[in-house]
């Protein structure tokens, strides 16, 4: 048989067929089975594939189909049934070489492939549309008594996705000819593999045609149908299906997959009454004692959450099926909360919050951060301390943006405690970025008339590479120079005199008391085309500024304090620093 065959003329015109018309201006777009073989698993994708199986993908993948089996033979490898069902997962890019390399495998196993193996090569030549290969290699399986439901399943997908629905229903017709049953289960098989290409209505047909040769549907093929529904968003065919499965097959609580379908489609129907009539639905179904599944409940809480419909969503929740398994996660429980605290009913989150524990569910960051958003926004200062201590302790972290409105909150009601220590988190979590909430709280610090501290904070930024603004730069400037010019005013002996290069200059003696580090004494006018002068005095009272050495008269105390810690705060460093950058 002839492995490299392309698919018949015929074949195209019959896939173009059923393709929708395009405008000629549009670009073609990729055949499906372009698209297929552009998502077929390789060799590559594996990182730790045994060094044999990679050498025998790599010759299939590298090699002309023609070639194969002399490369093979050249590299004198010995294969296993294994060996080969590993090799033809990762070879489907390449058909032709792959059907060399079973065939030669074949050889070395006394020609005794795995079913699986067959069942690889059939769905291999299938996906890439080799039809008439595929149908030689069934016959094949025929022979050796290996076929089975699997293998069809297989030729039900390539029909489906090459849109060839005719040979798909074919393939149907002529099973029992090859030893498979022609049951529910394998038009279940069927049912499926259109669906799953956007075919639903073409896969309804095949249920009314089955139906009518005796075949009759059970609860899974219609499951199978509504889902179809549900992806292509099919409300109107959804309700149909589902009245017709309730009169055929009955109301089964293990039918728990056709009633989340069939709910979930009514959703995303979007219309105004879609989610009224979902709960209508489902108050019927638990009339009879089912219930949909968790993807319902879920979809139906994230739409109420988007229209902000508390009233509905509390239905929904107490429509729950806790006595049937059905139970909330914690993503449904964050929708609750955050649906609350929309609404302003922090307190009823909080008791969400607290229902989680006792059905095994634990709040997550997204949980706490739902929380401390909504608390931050409506000023509710003392809760949201104490669920920011909350996620410390529980290491669920607030976000950037949570620390960010927090630390500006807490600025604005005055709590520089709270607020400092959001910074530091910040800081120690490496946040990024940081300029926007570091100059932010050094300049309402300094506001706040807390200038130790802003310079504090300053230096640590300076140190951190995290950018001072100019106008923060400009406002700790202008409060370090009158804070210089009121100590002149009221000290004794407030300056000395130094004379360098024929300039004289003028520097406050601030000193630290006993048992301090050194101060760092700064002035922004005493020297020309200068910005900021540091000037370092021990407390043995000898330093040097500019290179001058100079000594602290012994009279000479430090006049004032503030805070404990000299009056010119050695952040001013950082100050100069970022005022002017070394080169």
């Amino acid at each position: 048989m002839s492995h490299r065959k392309r698919p018949h003329e015929d074949d195209g015109r019959r896939r173009r067929s059923l393709s929708p018309r395009r405008p000629r201006s549009a670009p073609r777009s990729p055949s499906p089975g372009s698209r297929m073989r552009s998502s077929f698993s390789s060799y590559r994708d594996a990182s730790d594939l045994p060094p044999k199986t990679r050498l025998l993908c790599e010759i299939v993948a590298k090699t002309p189909s023609t070639a194969v089996e002399a490369a093979l033979d050249d590299a004198g490898v010995r294969v296993t049934a294994a060996d080969v069902e590993e090799v033809l997962k990762l070879s489907y890019a390449y058909p032709g070489a792959a059907l060399k390399f079973f065939r030669w495998a074949g050889a070395q196993l006394n020609h005794n492939h795995s079913p699986y193996a067959w069942n690889l090569v059939v769905d291999l030549l299938g996906k890439n549309f080799h039809f008439d290969a595929m149908w030689d290699a069934v016959k094949s399986m025929r022979t050796e008594r290996i076929i089975s439901l699997a293998t069809f399943a297989s030729v039900f997908g390539s029909y489906a996705a090459a849109r060839r629905i005719d040979d798909a229903l074919m393939t149907f017709e002529v099973m029992d000819l090859y030893g498979v049953p022609k049951d529910v289960t394998a038009l279940n098989s069927l049912l499926s593999a259109v669906c799953r290409e956007g075919l639903t209505a073409h896969a309804r047909e095949f249920l009314d045609r089955a139906r009518r040769k005796m075949i009759a549907p059970d609860a899974d093929s219609y499951a199978i149908l509504l889902e179809g529904c549900e992806n292509e968003g099919d409300a109107k065919s959804a309700r149909e299906m589902f009245e017709e499965m309730i009169a055929r097959v009955g109301w089964d609580p293990a039918n728990v997959a056709a009633y989340d379908s069939f709910l979930t489609t009514l959703l995303k129907s979007r219309s105004t009454e879609a989610i009224d009539e979902a709960i209508q639905h489902l108050k019927r179904i638990r009339e009879w004692k089912c219930s949909p599944g968790v993807k319902f409940f879920r979809n139906a809480l994230d739409t109420l959450l988007k229209a902000k419909d508390s009233r509905r969503a509390s239905v929904i929740w107490e429509m729950l099926a806790w006595r049937h398994g059905c139970y909330p996660d914690v993503e449904m429980y964050n929708t609750m909360i955050a649906l609350l605290c929309y609404i302003n009913l922090t307190d009823e989150a909080f008791k969400y919050m607290d229902e989680m524990l006792t059905y095994g569910v634990f709040p997550n960051a997204k949980t706490y951060n739902i929380l401390l958003q909504f608390l931050l926004k409506t000023k509710k200062l003392k809760d949201a301390t104490s669920i920011f201590n909350e996620m410390v302790k529980n290491e669920c972290g607030p976000t950037h943006e949570n620390c960010t409105m927090a630390l500006k909150v807490y600025l604005d009601s005055d709590d520089m405690k709270m607020a400092i220590r959001i910074w530091k988190y910040m800081v120690d979590k490496e946040m990024d970025p940081l300029e926007e909430t570091g100059n932010m709280l050094i300049t309402s610090l300094r506001d706040a008339d807390k200038l130790p501290e802003a310079c504090r904070y300053a230096e640590d930024m300076a140190e951190r590479g995290i950018k001072l603004s100019s106008g923060t730069l400009s406002k700790l400037r202008s409060s370090l120079t009158k804070l210089e010019e009121g100590a002149l005013r009221r000290s004794s002996t407030p300056w000395w005199s130094l004379r360098k290069g024929g300039r004289e200059a003028y520097i406050p003696t601030f000193y630290p008391l006993s048992g301090e580090t050194p101060a760092i004494l700064s002035f922004s006018s005493a020297i020309p085309h200068s910005v900021s002068h540091q000037f370092l005095v021990s407390e043995t009272g000898f330093g040097s500024f500019h290179g001058v050495e100079i000594q602290r008269p012994p009279s000479v105390r430090f006049p004032f304090r503030c805070c404990g810690n000299p009056l010119v705060h050695p952040a001013v460093t950082a100050l100069s620093r970022a005022a002017n950058p070394p080169c």
